[in-house]
């Protein structure tokens, strides 16, 4: 048997953290068992789905670097097949109209909430007559589900789970104006499609026992069902937005990288022993439905920053800077010179070292980039006071006269320099940083002296002592 999977998200709002988990789980499943892992946009509610949505998914996938085999396809497009299905079953006598009106349902729901019953259709019309039917009221098309008996799901990541058959009702098919509801489209699109495996949020386990009594009535055999569960935030409640449930994009420009990501969604109720940083390779080696815990994960967003940063640090420094680049550019507000890229690949290393995300390293780069006269933070501005920029001008003096600029010709300047003053390594370094910089925050003084080149160094310590900006 080849393995297939899907992915289905409904295209009316962003790809949230929990589908792309979603996702990633059919990926890994598929890409495992040498399978196909089909996506499909769920585009049936056209008053929701948008354009704009499709594209957003679409772009989130690739980006978090899930491929999909074959073209996405829409589940809107595929209605015939879905009304051909309800006919089917409506022939076969497994479907039936139901021409109750919307205040008869309405009663029905205000029945079962006086009598403390769950609100369920009553199966009036189940074995009535349609000669019957009321002038003027167009029908649904109601599933014939089993009354008696129970129906048992055999959930690989649930185990068995069994309702009485009494608790389903006879749910809507076809609406009154002919369109196929969310339950029938999904499980003929599913039998179509020949998924064997779905693997989806646990908040669908109640959906999956009335399609899987379509499946039967279709004569089709139920893929298996894989229903994990959600994804919590820190304090226990249910994501949202608090927590830091947002859309793909916004991971993406908020500087993840889609190889973190892909780790930290992965840990997110599946484990592979102690192993807390796992490539991709290995995660489809190893990505199985066993492994999935039954209770839920809990989002950390502190966790996913420092599973970022160490990626960050195992990036090469060239790659990094390119990827960082955009972001530098848009900082300075200019494209980068050769120059600029020269720097920041020499002082990636360096750089890499405190940041977490893409973001955070290019707000720390952009300095090698910027024009002079440098702005300075306000903590900077603070340090090179009338003192300082004196004590600067003396030690610009003693590093023009250097034969070789180098990180440790500089830093042996600087460190006799300071001898010579009588002060602190650290009472000149700092005011060099600032100047250097515009921060007090940077890679070693030293190391951003060299790379930014005898020229360079030397004119913004001379923007600094001349009180520039």
């Amino acid at each position: 048997m080849t393995v297939v999977t899907r992915f289905a998200p409904s295209p009316t709002g962003y790809l949230h953290i929990g589908g792309a988990r979603t996702a990633l789980f059919n990926w890994l499943y598929a890409r495992r068992h040498q399978g196909r892992f089909l996506l499909r946009i769920e585009d049936t509610d056209r008053a929701r789905s948008t354009d704009d949505a499709i594209r957003a998914i679409l772009d989130g996938m690739a980006w978090l670097g899930l491929d999909w085999d074959g073209d996405a396809q829409s589940q809107f497009e595929r209605r015939d097949r879905h009304s051909a299905a309800a006919h089917r079953l409506l022939e076969e006598g497994n479907a039936y109209h139901c021409y109750c009106t919307p205040d008869e349902l309405a009663e029905m729901r205000e029945t079962a909430r006086r009598e403390g019953r769950s609100p369920r259709y009553d199966g009036r019309w189940r074995d009535r007559d349609p000669a019957e039917a009321p002038p003027g009221v167009p029908p649904v098309v109601r599933f014939k589900a089993p009354q008696e008996g129970s129906t048992t799901i055999a959930d690989a990541v649930q185990g068995e789970v069994t309702v009485p058959n009494a608790q389903l009702d006879d749910m809507v098919l076809l609406r009154a104006d002919s369109t196929p509801t969310y339950m029938l489209s999904v499980v003929v699109d599913d039998i179509e499609m020949g998924i064997t495996h779905i693997i989806r949020g646990d908040d669908h386990l109640t959906n999956a026992f009335r399609q899987f009594q379509l499946y039967q009535a279709l004569e089709a055999g139920a893929p298996t069902f894989a229903h994990i569960p959600l994804i919590h935030g820190p304090d226990g409640a249910k994501l949202s937005k608090r927590h830091g449930s947002l859309g793909l994009e916004a991971y993406r420009d908020l500087g993840y990288l889609p190889a973190a990501l892909r780790n930290y969604l992965l840990r997110l109720g599946w484990a592979h022993g102690d192993d807390e940083v796992i490539s991709t390779e290995q995660a489809v080696a190893w990505f199985d439905l066993p492994a999935i815990g039954k209770g839920a994960a809990r989002f950390d967003t502190a966790k996913l920053d420092n599973l970022n940063g160490l990626y960050l640090r195992q990036t090469g420094d060239a790659e990094l800077a390119a990827l960082a680049e955009p972001r530098i550019s848009a900082i300075v507000g200019r494209p980068l010179a050769d120059a600029d890229r020269q720097r920041l690949r020499a002082g990636m290393a360096g750089l890499k070292q405190r940041a977490k995300t893409l973001r955070e390293l290019a707000e720390s780069a952009a300095f090698y980039a910027k024009g002079r006269p440098l702005d300075l933070t306000e903590k900077a501005a603070g340090v090179l006071n009338d003192a300082a920029r004196g004590m600067l001008a003396g030690l610009g003096d003693s590093l023009a006269g250097l034969a070789a600029w180098d990180e440790a010709a500089v830093e042996e300047t600087v460190r006799r320099f300071a001898e010579r003053q009588g002060m602190k390594l650290g009472q000149v370094a700092q005011p060099l940083r600032a100047a250097l910089t515009g921060s007090t925050i940077s890679p070693g003084v030293f190391e951003v002296a060299a790379i930014l080149g005898r020229d360079e160094a030397l004119a913004r310590i001379d923007d600094a002592v001349g009180g520039v900006p």
